[in-house]
């Protein structure tokens, strides 16, 4: 390993592990801990999810990379019936052990190196970025194609919403950013795993035909059932887009045996094929990002963006950890926005994956 380095000095500090003072310090408030740094769920998977995981817990035989017909299929119709993408080939949907194993291989998979730049958001989930260093590649966080001047990246990252801040972006930015990427051969890899989580105006896909003109050529969406349907546990994401771009994938992920169990197959099955649960799931987090924003802007902050997903990106126009212990002290931990780039730092991450309890505690809290 000494010879040979190690990969991780490649990376940077695991962010959560630089807040466990922050969290111990919160989690010592006298009513206990309300953790809104991570956003994992905490309602309970639904019957029908788990039905359809136990109906299949006894099949021995090994699962195929590129997933089974039936749950192809059900993404082609759950992505057409509630976002309006058509035109995806069943053969170009490809599911994924959880989407933050893609993301952070996608680089390698797509056989990029040293040569070859990376964009990210300017403010992004941290994955990108270790994508791009496990790869060995150049990365540049962007917004804008008129800052990347001259450049010709070999792949762009998009998140929209996005995590952290929210923030959704529109048709005609969506539109210049694959006129772009067509034009100096970048393909596009929209995370999309929040899109279902719009609460003012409407999130877009990549492959929607408003914006793509119905070619994927190019284009790689990227989505989870971590978020509505509650299986973050189960680790349950999918890629589809370009046919051709999916399938390299999937040869180089077959060699690797990057196979989703079949049971949990199964599983995202039902759970595309079902928007019940899916719309209860919408309602509980609406009702209390409503009870969370008011309490936060009660207590003097503001939100910015926040127009969708799971977070409010919220400030109080200070350092990040100076917040951070603000809320420490009343028992509340956040995840400090420089987690997600350098202009994050006047911003926290507060979630609202947590039991209506623990987000009625953290409001009274806030505004007591």
């Amino acid at each position: 390993m000494t010879a040979r380095g190690r990969v991780s000095a490649l990376l940077p500090d695991f962010p959560w592990d630089t807040i466990a003072s922050v969290k111990a310090k919160a989690a010592s408030h006298p009513d206990g801990l309300v953790d809104l740094s991570v956003g994992t769920p905490v309602d309970p998977v639904d019957p029908l999810i788990r039905e359809a995981l136990s109906s299949v817990a006894e099949v021995p035989g090994y699962p195929t990379t590129h997933g089974t017909p039936e749950l192809r299929e059900a993404v082609v119709s759950a992505l057409k019936r509630r976002f309006g993408i058509t035109g995806v080939d069943p053969a170009a949907v490809l599911p994924a052990i959880g989407t933050k194993e893609l993301i952070a291989g996608l680089p390698r998979l797509l056989g990029l190196g040293a040569q070859d730049l990376v964009v990210i958001p300017e403010v992004a989930y941290p994955t990108y970025e270790v994508g791009a260093l496990l790869a060995g590649t150049r990365y540049l966080r962007a917004d804008s194609t008129v800052a990347l001047g001259p450049e010709r990246p070999a792949l762009i990252f998009l998140n929209s919403p996005s995590n952290p801040t929210g923030k959704v972006l529109g048709i005609d930015h969506l539109r210049k950013v694959v006129r772009f990427a067509r034009e100096r051969g970048a393909v596009v890899a929209s995370d999309e795993c929040y899109l279902g989580l719009a609460w003012e105006g409407r999130a877009v896909s990549i492959l929607d035909p408003e914006v793509c003109d119905g070619d994927h050529t190019g284009l790689l969406a990227i989505h989870s059932l971590s978020k509505t349907s509650n299986l973050a546990s189960y680790r349950a994401g999918f890629v589809t887009g370009d046919p051709e771009l999916v399938a390299e994938l999937l040869e180089v992920r077959k060699h690797s045996g990057m196979m989703l169990p079949y049971p949990i197959q199964a599983a995202m099955t039902a759970a595309l094929g079902d928007d019940a649960h899916e719309v209860q799931q919408k309602d509980r987090y609406r009702a209390r990002r409503v009870v969370l924003r008011d309490a936060l802007q009660r207590a003097g902050f503001r939100i910015d963006d926040s127009e969708a997903g799971l977070y409010l990106w919220s400030t109080r126009d200070e350092p990040c950890r100076t917040t951070l212990d603000w809320l420490a002290e009343r028992g509340i931990l956040a995840a400090p926005g420089e987690f997600y780039g350098p202009r994050g730092n006047q911003h926290v991450r507060i979630a609202l994956t947590a039991t209506d309890e623990r987000i009625a505690t953290a409001a009274d809290r806030l505004t007591s």
